[in-house]
């Protein structure tokens, strides 16, 4: 394997006093191999700052065949998974800590994932991420234990563990020492409530269209001036809604 040079270099930003602790309750522990072996999130867990741990609801089914759903009262298509493993998972996470542990549900239902949102979970020394599957989980095992909802959009997914890996995502590139240049995460789109800007590299023409000449005078401020503008102009174009929702001028 090639090692990666930005693996090697000193993060900026100082360091948690502990890593944040992912506690997944999931049918595919397997599929979790992704963000923990790739980019910016395995490097984060060779540097301790975070770490995960995977618990399969199988592992508490009472019967032989290591039930976890069942038929939905009332009829209709698909499986609901059963509350009892569930609930014996969630108990077995919260056990490894010593304060209370915020349970999260992924769901078409729950409330939609936001920058802001993923700053409030920053501080959290460790979440329990529930994963559903099949039609989705009995209502009073979310009523009981879920602390909050979470939707990637308005969409449906096969199951939780892609939202649980986007969300895993989001928060490991905030954990100061997460990112080679700390700046890449006060610079991302959303975090000033505009989408980010248009960005370019080598070569300095392509397919005959050459970088905007402004990017190449060595002038910063008006750099800075350039790329405000331009990413005030795309969330105007693409997500007038952001400028909406920040009481922002929206017109032309």
């Amino acid at each position: 394997m090639v090692a990666d040079p930005a693996a090697e270099s000193a993060p900026d930003g100082g360091a948690r006093n502990e890593p944040i602790t992912f506690e997944v309750v999931t049918l595919f522990p397997e599929m979790f191999s992704a963000i923990e072996r790739s980019g910016i999130t395995r490097r984060a867990m060779e540097r301790g700052l975070w770490q995960g741990r995977y618990v399969n609801p199988r592992d508490f089914a009472q019967d032989a065949h290591r039930t976890v759903d069942d038929r939905p009262y009332g009829g209709g298509p698909g499986m609901v998974m059963m509350a009892e493993p569930l609930a014996r998972a969630i108990a077995e996470c919260k056990a490894r800590h010593d304060t209370p542990l915020k349970v999260v549900h992924f769901s078409p239902a729950g409330e939609r994932l936001t920058h802001g949102r993923v700053m409030d979970l920053v501080g959290e020394q460790a979440l329990l991420l529930l994963c559903g599957r099949y039609e989705g989980m009995d209502q009073r095992l979310i009523d009981r234990h879920v602390d909050l909802e979470l939707s990637l959009g308005d969409f449906v997914l096969s199951g939780g563990e892609l939202p649980a890996m986007a969300l895993m995502d989001a928060i490991i590139r905030q954990l100061p020492g997460a990112l080679n240049d700390a700046t890449s995460a006060v610079e991302d789109s959303f975090v000033a409530g505009l989408l980010d800007c248009p960005h370019y590299t080598r070569p300095e023409v392509w397919e005959s269209e050459a970088v905007p000449e402004v990017l190449l005078s060595g002038d910063h401020a008006r750099i800075r001036r350039w790329r405000a503008e331009q990413a005030l102009a795309l969330t105007r174009r693409r997500r007038p809604d952001l400028l909406a929702g920040a009481g922002q001028d929206d017109g032309k």
